[in-house]
């Protein structure tokens, strides 16, 4: 008895088959209008620089460093000045956004996994924001945030911003020298 029903099943399946093919690519076809334009142009997105507002420092336990912030409908960067300075922050410096593409230059990082980047336009300081997702599980990040400073990349971090000088010249670390490694060794 099993093998008359599956005689009969074997029988009628492959015409099934070619009937559900057929009606699905008719359907499919019918979908796609021809008077349907797609958009091919390339989007640019802005980024979203407000990811960088705010105080960073290069380590955790340390007070802000740097701070940027938008002033006049412009990006500006602010270092904090020594103790002996009558003021806590020195004068704003522009910031601009950097192209994505010029992401390797400073960064060893795949320009996919940053969103946004704004430099100095001498480009001795310059910012990324990398995407949440990619700092999550990249486990040479311990932060979103990425600092150029002068031909050195380094993770930052992003602090509350305060209103105290730092006694730079205090740093026990600040006078050390290092020379360069002896290479014929």
């Amino acid at each position: 008895m099993m093998s008359v029903y599956s005689n009969i099943l074997y029988k009628k399946l492959p015409p099934l088959m070619v009937a559900i093919t057929a009606s699905s690519a008719l359907f499919l076809s019918a979908c796609n209008d021809s008077n349907t334009q797609t958009n091919t142009k390339k989007v640019e997105t802005v980024a979203d620089l407000s990811v960088f507002e705010g105080c960073y420092t290069v380590s955790h336990d340390e007070p802000a460093q740097i701070k940027v912030s938008q002033q006049d409908d412009a990006w500006v960067m602010q270092m904090k000045e020594p103790a002996s300075a009558k003021r806590v922050w020195d004068d704003a410096e522009p910031l601009e956004v950097i192209e994505n593409s010029d992401i390797p230059t400073f960064f060893s990082i795949d320009p996919d996994n940053v969103d946004a980047v704004i430099g100095r336009p001498d480009r001795v300081l310059v910012l990324a924001h990398v995407k949440p997702v990619y700092a999550n599980i990249d486990p040479l990040l311990d932060s979103e945030y990425l600092s150029y400073i002068y031909k050195g990349a380094n993770t930052i971090y992003r602090v509350e911003c305060d209103e105290v000088n730092t006694d730079i010249l205090a740093n026990p670390h600040a006078n050390i020298i290092i020379d360069n490694v002896n290479e014929s060794i």
